[in-house]
């Protein structure tokens, strides 16, 4: 069961608090060393953040989506690599393991991600397959009692820091969802290499590389649900849910944005004013408040539909497209707002325009998004 109404509502403070008092104060220490320093990744452990989507039987708090995504509202407003660090554990590293994992392999993964005793991620995109992601060439060939699995993953979050990869290959030859299998890799197995450290654009501190597999060697046990052909399906279905958390993210953003343009316009004087009696400056605040809630509507009720088990994959990708569109609009108008010292490092809007980049891309393109609503909605007015 999620939490009771009381407890959640304590829990929610908690996180509120911890984001205003703890992770925001250190966000410019994660810039400099690009790493999360390791007494708040203590902190969130104790505050079981990393189990927020675990059941309960697994050590998890087993948080309703519609509590999870309240969560990550709070959470979003600090800087995205804070998040970044449980992520992986909250959603597409565990979710294959919830969703299609045998009762062996949930006893012996879940109890672990829920305390952050270990760290999963999640091993799909390669070089030459991100949005297409049924072109996979990674290779799991069966050997006897074994998988001999082969090829190069890409952009993978938390790769550096990983004790148990969800790593996507192709068990068949054809291109269809079911010659994709999904395995349960330990990052200590021979036949691993993990790529250097990537450069990006922003969210520093938010650690992806690429993982090389040459001969690496599984046993059966290792394959997810002990079941060939079921991990594109199960991908597909840990993104439906992914793409509402990464949605929740965003608002969480777009807030801590906002808040940064109102403490900003409301100080900065020119002509004898604040900037903020500027009617074109209440414009852009008012169009980013608009869009902010708008964004949480969605949200919403996609994660109430959710939680009464009903399909949102329409509903997921909506939120997505909506809410990483959205925030890259406040990010614009952040910037703006600030005119000149916006451009300075010294500023967190600065930083927090590159960070809000990338959520147009990962967990599905906007591009991607638009093509799953669209087929979606022709297909619901088809069968109407």
């Amino acid at each position: 069961m999620a939490l009771d109404n009381q407890d959640f509502v304590i829990f929610l403070s908690t996180i509120e608090k911890f984001v205003k008092e703890k992770l925001i104060p250190r966000e410019e220490e994660v810039v400099k060393t690009n790493k999360i320093p390791e007494s708040i990744i203590s902190e969130m452990k104790n505050l079981g953040i990393f189990g927020l989507s675990i059941p309960t039987e697994y050590g998890g708090s087993n948080l309703s989506m519609l509590q999870e995504v309240k969560i990550a509202f709070e959470l979003g407003k600090a800087a995205p690599a804070f998040r970044s660090i449980a992520g992986t554990n909250i959603g597409i590293g565990s979710q294959t393991i919830v969703m299609s994992g045998t009762e062996k392999q949930k006893e012996k993964y879940l109890p672990k991600f829920a305390t952050g005793e270990i760290i999963g991620s999640f091993a799909l995109t390669e070089p030459d397959a991100g949005s297409d992601a049924m072109s996979i060439q990674t290779k799991a060939e069966k050997i006897g009692n074994k998988y001999i699995i082969n090829g190069t993953k890409r952009y993978i979050t938390n790769a550096p820091m990983a004790d148990v990869f969800s790593v996507m290959a192709r068990t068949k030859p054809e291109k269809s969802s079911s010659s994709i299998s999904c395995f349960l890799v330990d990052a200590s197995l021979n036949g691993i290499t993990i790529g250097e450290p990537d450069s990006k654009m922003g969210q520093r501190g938010a650690i992806t590389s690429d993982v090389i597999f040459e001969n690496c060697e599984v046993s059966e046990e290792a394959l997810l649900g002990n079941k060939e052909g079921i991990g594109f399906k199960t991908a597909m279905k840990v993104l439906d849910r992914g793409r509402l958390h990464i949605s929740a993210i965003c608002v969480g953003l777009a807030e801590r944005l906002l808040q940064e343009s109102l403490n900003y316009s409301t100080h900065r004087k020119q002509f004898g004013q604040t900037i903020s009696s500027f009617q074109l400056i209440q414009a852009m605040i008012a169009d980013s408040q608009s869009d902010i809630l708008a964004a949480k509507g969605l949200i919403l009720n996609a994660a109430l539909k959710r939680d009464k088990n009903e399909n949102i994959t329409l509903e997921s990708s909506c939120a997505k497209l909506f809410s990483s569109e959205m925030l890259g609009r406040i990010a614009d108008r952040a910037v703006q707002i600030h005119g000149g010292a916006g451009y300075m490092s010294e500023y967190p809007v600065e930083r927090l325009y590159r960070d809000a980049r990338l959520f147009r891309i990962y967990e599905g393109t906007s591009q991607i998004q638009q093509l799953i609503i669209a087929r979606e909605t022709i297909n619901n007015f088809l069968k109407s």
